[in-house]
């Protein structure tokens, strides 16, 4: 069925379906974050080797997402509601579509908590998997991935995204201003317990329940920048409303107010909600590229930030704790101050994608 014409609503299956499978990929994604402790001892770690042994599963988890989202770029459900939806519903639908999505983290919180058996809960994100898969395919093609199926144009291959001085500008800064979010999910989330430990000498808090009021923010924050961004007419204005309300986040999460299991808790669903600019960013690294490689971009970009993970915890945990011996926390402030430079940096360049028109190639 072509679709280039037909006025699609935000509510429309492919719009649906497009949530649902961020739902799935959240859950599945998070949940090892989740169940970290109980599933390491459970398959042979100690308490002495949990952190290097959760650390290094979680850096393979990130690097087979990166290698994933390279191979399966085409098939990307973001990439089709930015194609289906007209420009004034672009921002909110990919809003809506990852702010429902976002809320997988918070189901598979809640299903641990329930079943208490971590093993189940990877056989529930397994079937959600398989069902999800059956519902996607009876969702249409946009008319301008038709029409460029239909065409000689290349499509999907990655290494145009590279091989070209402009457009591998525009991929790699479009990767460098998401990595605050997985800074914040990947080392302040998921350390929480250790660095509540540091701080205020905590010993019950729960990094898999810090995790869930994180989601919960960033599922919020996501639903809200769209119609931000739609209020400013600008993705770049939202974007960096959302950077300074990161900032904020930070400096509270690193002050002696956070002294607690409650603020702990407090301030983790304050960065959650900051960094809930997953859609925005996911948005405008669609709306740089051509119809023949937007889903291919789309893809990667947000897998390449979950990929550069492992570097980011190369910095904070192998080089400045473990080499140099610095304290979590001070390890953690200056990762953190090297992570909100470099996006900002990136941010500087990128480009303004609110009004841009999306039904064309990319040709060389």
């Amino acid at each position: 069925m072509d679709l280039t014409e037909k006025k699609i609503s935000i509510f429309s299956l492919p719009v649906i379906v497009a949530a649902l499978g961020y739902f799935v990929d959240i859950y599945d994604l998070l949940l090892f974050t989740i169940v970290k402790k109980t599933s390491m001892l459970g398959v042979g770690s100690t308490e002495a080797t949990l952190l290097v042994d959760s650390t290094r599963v979680i850096n393979w988890q990130m690097t087979g997402l990166l290698l994933g989202g390279i191979i399966w770029g085409v098939l990307a459900g973001i990439t089709l509601v930015s194609e289906l939806l007209p420009k004034n519903k672009r921002g909110v639908g990919t809003s809506l579509v990852a702010g429902i999505g976002l809320f997988g983290a918070v189901a598979a919180y809640y299903t641990y908590q329930y079943t208490q058996d971590w093993r189940l809960c990877y056989k529930i994100g397994g079937v959600l998997g398989i069902c999800l898969l059956l519902l996607r395919v009876k969702v249409a093609e946009s008319g301008m991935f038709a029409t460029a199926k239909a065409s000689e144009v290349v499509k999907g291959n990655f290494f145009m995204l590279i091989n070209n001085g402009k457009r591998f500008k525009k991929y790699f800064v479009a990767i460098l201003i998401g990595l605050p979010t997985w800074y914040v999910i990947g080392i302040l989330l998921n350390q929480s317990d250790r660095f509540g430990k540091a701080m205020f000498n905590s010993t019950t808090i729960d990094s898999g329940r810090a995790i869930m009021f994180g989601y919960v923010g960033i599922a919020i924050g996501d639903i809200l920048i769209g119609l931000v961004s739609q209020y400013f007419k600008s993705r770049k204005k939202a974007l960096l409303l959302f950077y300074g309300l990161t900032m904020l986040g930070l400096l509270f999460y690193y002050s002696n107010y956070n002294n607690s299991d409650t603020t702990m808790y407090l301030v983790a669903g304050w960065l959650g909600f900051s960094t809930g600019f997953w859609a925005i960013f996911v948005t405008m690294g669609a709306e740089q590229f051509g119809t023949n490689l937007r889903a291919t971009a789309a893809t990667t970009i947000p897998n390449m930030v979950r990929g550069a993970l492992p570097l980011m915890n190369m910095l904070f945990l192998d080089l400045f704790q473990k080499s140099w011996h610095w304290s979590i926390v001070y390890s953690g402030i200056i990762t953190g101050i090297i992570v909100m430079c470099v996006a900002f940096t990136a941010y500087a360049f990128t480009e303004e994608t609110f009004h841009k028109d999306l039904d064309y190639m990319e040709l060389d």
